[in-house]
């Protein structure tokens, strides 16, 4: 839902601001309330309350103090983005499978029978457009509460950041899209027409540049921990350029975090494990994340983890797809000559970071207890809670490992979610690099080559360029690294999209482990069938949510095929 200033003023709770001074704090106990507005969905605010409400809104009533202004501010913060949408997208990719309806359908998205009706696609529209309408409205009155200029200055470009992150979101799943840089009357929240998609891009472009200008390189306090920096501006404009093959331009971007420390100081955590645990929060490697923790935390660990470990369904699954792209420890593809690859051992000698990621038939893992599981996942197993003959366990065989956190009080955990590191702007410019015949044995070896060391790989043969790959060739290799660097990050579906691989990729079945026996339906390899999907050429875009049509017809016509 696009608001206009007056449904605000009509909801009669405008924010309910928070006291505690702590950034971090604030971010962790913000809950969410429900209000009705002409079926607007939710409204986010903070538990603790320093204004009184009443039957009217008092408009007058905010934007009178600094800390004011900040709580606006962070509010944005909490609307940024979700923890279903973050691991729901791998199921959008062929990374993983969701069995039923979690994540917003995303397995009705990825078997291509959906609409504008269907959960997610309904609903982040409204969810992106609520963010932005909290950017412009801190945007337009902080001059109000604010007199440090250098505060005012920084508070905007956070502000400008959000929203640009918010419209990038948006166009990158619904095309051409209004473009919301202020705050809507009535009148015009109601014939509101999209904007082509290119000039939303270009605009999200010229707001981070603008936000950097005046972005921190650090924050000297430790309460503003989890505030956007200016490499994040940076980072996040080096993906958007990617996302829009912009070559010159990601190089540019990604040169800015590599080649100096004027715009931060980052490296790779030395053991790759550790970049995704609560004790090791904000780290060198971590440019923004989203922050978790105390009273706001997410359970989607329940749906990833075995049976055993969870106690619930085991509906989040990584599929063989992925699997099969991790490399063996020479650097070689599983099917690539030379790679020693064995297919009764399958699981040896592999990429360090799968095992990692990935649990897989005879991983061990403690659970919440502290007591060490062996999961076993092949028919025909003792104990059978975790194999493809449950009907809760995993149907392919497989379950994720990364994010998984111990430590979760009934398994709500409270890790934040990282949604840019070091490693992807080094993987951006190798990239970057490549696509412009630019790639070189200096270039890999401070992108691919220090990604492999910190995994663990250690044979000259992985860590070192090969100067007889095709430029395809390598394009693979480089591909296959982001790939398996980022699993389970939520990034591939955006990869498989702009590579123009989803079609081929997704109308492929969902496939498993390789089993022996046949009461599962196979492959001609015996990998078990799990399910199909589709993705048709309408699929690139989704469509109008169903509900904004309704309320304006200038959103029309839809996106090609819907």
């Amino acid at each position: 839902m696009i608001l206009s200033q007056e449904e605000i003023i009509r909801m009669r709770k405008f924010y309910q601001w928070v006291s505690i001074s702590n950034f971090n704090e604030k971010i962790m106990t913000i809950r969410k309330i429900s209000i009705l507005l002409l079926v607007i969905g939710t409204l986010t605010a903070c538990e603790d309350v320093d204004q009184p409400l009443t039957n009217d809104y008092p408009e007058t009533a905010f934007w009178k103090t600094q800390d004011e202004a900040l709580a606006a501010l962070t509010a944005c913060y909490e609307n940024m983005y979700r923890s279903d949408y973050f691991f729901g997208n791998e199921a959008l990719s062929d990374n993983a499978y969701n069995k039923g309806n979690g994540f917003g359908n995303v397995s009705q998205i990825s078997n291509g029978g959906y609409d504008g009706r269907t959960g997610r696609v309904a609903e982040e529209w409204s969810y992106h457009y609520w963010g932005i309408n909290k950017c412009n409205l801190v945007l337009e009155n902080a001059d109000r509460a604010v007199t440090d200029a250098n505060l005012l200055a920084r508070i905007k470009a956070e502000a400008r950041f959000i929203r640009a992150f918010h419209h990038f979101q948006l166009a990158t799943w619904y095309g051409d899209v209004p473009l919301v840089n202020k705050v809507l009357t009535l009148a015009e929240a109601k014939v509101i027409t999209r904007t082509p998609r290119a000039q939303v891009i270009q605009s999200v472009l010229e707001e981070l540049e603008i936000a950097e200008a005046d972005l921190p390189v650090v924050y000297s306090d430790a309460t503003d921990r989890g505030r956007i920096i200016k490499a994040a501006a940076i980072a996040l404009r080096a993906r958007v350029n990617l996302y829009e093959s912009n070559w010159e331009q990601v190089v540019q971007d990604c040169e800015k975090l590599i080649n100096t420390t004027d715009n931060g100081v980052f490296t790779l955590v030395p053991r790759y494990e550790k970049i995704f645990t609560l004790d090791n929060e904000y780290n060198k490697e971590i440019i923004f994340d989203l922050q978790y923790g105390a009273a706001r935390t997410y359970d989607a660990q329940r749906f990833f983890l075995p049976q055993s470990v969870g106690k619930l369904r085991s509906n989040l699954v990584p599929s063989e797809s992925l699997v099969s792209d991790y490399v063996m420890i020479n650097g070689k593809g599983i099917h690539d000559a030379g790679s020693d690859y064995d297919e009764e051992n399958p699981y040896e000698n592999r990429d360090p970071r799968f095992k990692k990621t990935i649990i897989h038939h005879g991983s061990k893992i403690y659970d919440l207890d502290g007591k060490l599981q062996e999961i076993l996942t092949y028919p025909g197993s003792t104990p059978s809670l975790n194999t493809i003959e449950n009907q809760v366990a995993s149907p392919s065989g497989y379950y994720f490992r990364k994010y998984y956190d111990s430590t979760a009080s009934n398994f709500n955990s409270g890790i934040n979610l990282i949604l840019i590191r070091y490693a992807d702007v080094l993987l951006m410019y190798a990239e970057a690099k490549h696509e412009l015949g630019q790639m070189n044995a200096a270039i890999w070896d401070k992108t691919i080559k220090l990604l492999r060391q910190r995994a663990g790989f250690d044979e000259p043969e992985a860590l070192e360029f090969d100067v007889t790959l095709s430029s395809d060739d390598l394009r693979t290799v480089i591909r296959r690294e982001r790939r398996t660097e980022l699993a389970f990050e939520g990034l591939h579906i955006y990869d498989i999209r702009r590579w123009k691989t989803i079609e081929s990729v997704l109308n492929e079945p969902v496939k498993g482990i390789r089993i022996t026996t046949n009461q599962f339906p196979k492959d001609e390899n015996g990998n078990i069938l799990v399910d199909r999907r589709v993705f048709l050429p309408r699929h690139y875009f989704w469509p109008i949510p169903q509900y904004e049509i309704d309320q304006n017809k200038n959103l029309l016509p839809n996106n090609p095929g819907w």
